[in-house]
C-alpha cells in the first residue's frame, strides 16, 4: 500500500493535468481524491485503499492479455539490461524489431508490405494521413488530400486524428477539425435507420451516402477513408449488415484508399485477430497500438499495404530519403514487449477466447438486459458489448442529458466493484474486459450490471414519482 495516500492525492491534484476530467472540480476537490492504482492481476486491479475492481474495460480497451503478466515484465527487462534505446534512423534497427515487423506484415490482413511505429493510436492516425498525402503526391495527384471519417468514430486526440474523430467535444474550443478532414453517417441501424428500413438497406444507403459525397467533393480531391471495423468509443457498434462491403465498393469506384484503424480491435477482441478479417475489409493501411504491447509499453504502428509503399519506394529517387520519423519509433523495448504480448496472443489463442467466452458474454448481456424497461439496445461483438438506455424504447426516445443515466449506472457498477465505461453521446454502459476473461468471470461481470443497473432504474422511478 502507499505509504502516504493523503501526500500522493496532494502530489498529483497540484501537478498533474489530467486528461478527460473536469479541472475545476477536481482541483477543488469536488470530485473527491484520485484513484491511485497501486496492483493488477488477471482481470482485477487494486487500489492504495486496498479496493479491488473487476476491469471490465481493460484499461482504455487495451490490458489485452490481462495484468500482471510476468512473462511480458521479463521480456521487456531483459531488453533494457540489454539495450535500452537506440533509434531507427538511416536503416537502424534491432532484433527485436525486424522479429516484430516481419511478424505483423505476415500476420495483418491484405497485402502488406512495411511497418512505420509510433508511440500512440493517435500519432499512428497522423502517420497515415501524412502517408496519403506523400502517396498522392509522389504519383502525380497533388489535390487528392482530402480524407473521409465519420461521425462518431474515433481515431485519437492529437490535431489531425482528433479531426478525424467524428464527435464534437474533441473539437470545441480545439479549432478542430482540420479542413481536409470531412465526417460522413455514423453506421448505427437503432438511430439512423429510416422506419422499417432493414440493416442490408441501411448500409446501401450510407455507402450512397458516402458515394454522393466524393462526388460532391470531387474524386480527384478525395484520398482517403478512415473507419473502425467496430465504432468504439462512439459507442461500442458493430457495422451493420453488408456495411463494409458496400462501402469499399465505393472507395474502389473513386481509387480512395482505405484506413482501418485497428487500435481497438486488433489481436483479438470481435474474436478474429483483425476486425478486418472478421468483417471482410481489405484495407490499403493499418493503425494499430493498445493490444499490440497489452498497455505494457506505449507502441503503435502504421502498417503499409504494398500498393501505397511500391509509389513510396519508385518515387525515392526523385525526392530523397523518407522524411518522417520520431525519436522513440521502433523503440526496442517496445518491440519486446509486443513480442511477448504475441506469444501470448498465439499461444493462449486469445481471439479464440474472445469468440467463444464473446459468444457466451453475448448471451449474457441480451438475457439479462434486453427486456428491461429503459434498455434500448444491446450490441456488441467478441469480447466488447455495450447496453444503450432510453426512456422509451417503443417510440426510441433519449433520456433528458441532464438525469445522467448512464453516468448514474457507471457510477453504480462502480460503487459495487464493476469498472465499465459511460460512453459518450448517449446514456451508454461499454464492456471491453481482457481477453483472458472466462465464463466465470462473465457471469460475475453481467450480475454486478444487473445491480447496477435495476439500482438506478429504482431511482429513476421514485424520482418521476416525486414530480
Amino acid at each position: 500500500m502507499t505509504s502516504n495516500i493523503k501526500e500522493i492525492s496532494e502530489k498529483d491534484r497540484n501537478s498533474v493535468l489530467h486528461p478527460f476530467t473536469q479541472l475545476k472540480d477536481f482541483a477543488t476537490g469536488k470530485l473527491g481524491d484520485p484513484t491511485i492504482v497501486e496492483t493488477g492481476k488477471g482481470i482485477r486491479i487494486q487500489d492504495a485503499e486496498g479496493n479491488q475492481f473487476i476491469d471490465a474495460f481493460a484499461g482504455l480497451y487495451c490490458v489485452n492479455v490481462g495484468y500482471g503478466r510476468t512473462e511480458v515484465a521479463e521480456a521487456i527487462s531483459r531488453q533494457a539490461y540489454r539495450l535500452a534505446y537506440y533509434h531507427t534512423y538511416a536503416a537502424h534497427t534491432t532484433d527485436e524489431l525486424a522479429v516484430l515487423s516481419d511478424r505483423l506484415v505476415r500476420m495483418a490482413p491484405g497485402r502488406m508490405s512495411k511497418v512505420f511505429y509510433g508511440m500512440s493510436g493517435s500519432d499512428a492516425n497522423e502517420t497515415q494521413a501524412k502517408l496519403v498525402w506523400y502517396y498522392n503526391n509522389l504519383r502525380g495527384k497533388p489535390n487528392k488530400k482530402k480524407i473521409i471519417s465519420r461521425e462518431r468514430g474515433y481515431h485519437g486526440c492529437s490535431v489531425v486524428s482528433g479531426s478525424m474523430t467524428g464527435m464534437s467535444f474533441y473539437h470545441d474550443h480545439m479549432d478542430l477539425p482540420l479542413p481536409q478532414i470531412i465526417h460522413t453517417g455514423v453506421p448505427h441501424h437503432y438511430w439512423g435507420a429510416h422506419p422499417g428500413e432493414t440493416e442490408g438497406e441501411f448500409s446501401v444507403r450510407r455507402a450512397g451516402e458516402l458515394d454522393q459525397l466524393i462526388e460532391r467533393l470531387g474524386p480527384d480531391n478525395v484520398g482517403a477513408f478512415i473507419g473502425e471495423p467496430v465504432l468504439g468509443t462512439g459507442g461500442i457498434t458493430p457495422p451493420p449488415d453488408g456495411y463494409w462491403e458496400a462501402v469499399q465498393a465505393v472507395l474502389k469506384k473513386h481509387d480512395v484508399l482505405l484506413i482501418a484503424d485497428e487500435v481497438i480491435t486488433g489481436f483479438g477482441r470481435t474474436g478474429s485477430m483483425f476486425g478486418s478479417q472478421h468483417y471482410g475489409i481489405e484495407p490499403d493501411l493499418i493503425t494499430i497500438a493498445k493490444g499490440l504491447t497489452s498497455a505494457y509499453f506505449p507502441l503503435s504502428a502504421a502498417i503499409v499495404g504494398e500498393k501505397v509503399y511500391k509509389v513510396l519506394e519508385e518515387g525515392a529517387d526523385k525526392v530523397g530519403a523518407f522524411s518522417h520519423g520520431y525519436t522513440y519509433s521502433g523503440h526496442p523495448i517496445g518491440a519486446a514487449a509486443a513480442n511477448a504480448v504475441l506469444d501470448i496472443v498465439e499461444k493462449e489463442d486469445l481471439p479464440g477466447n474472445a469468440r467463444d467466452v464473446g459468444a457466451f458474454f453475448q448471451a449474457q448481456l441480451k438475457e439479462k438486459f434486453a427486456q428491461l424497461a429503459i434498455v434500448g439496445e444491446v450490441r456488441g461483438v467478441g469480447l466488447m458489448g455495450a447496453i444503450e438506455f432510453v426512456a422509451d424504447r417503443d417510440n426510441r426516445k433519449r433520456f433528458d442529458p441532464t438525469l445522467k443515466v448512464g453516468a448514474r449506472i457507471s457510477k453504480a457498477a462502480r460503487d459495487r466493484g464493476l469498472i465499465a465505461r459511460a460512453m459518450p453521446h448517449g446514456d451508454i454502459l461499454g464492456f471491453s474486459p481482457p481477453l483472458i476473461t472466462t465464463k466465470a468471470e462473465v457471469e460475475e461481470i453481467v450480475a454486478i450490471a444487473e445491480s447496477a443497473v435495476r439500482s438506478v432504474m429504482d431511482d429513476l422511478v421514485r424520482d418521476s414519482e416525486k414530480i
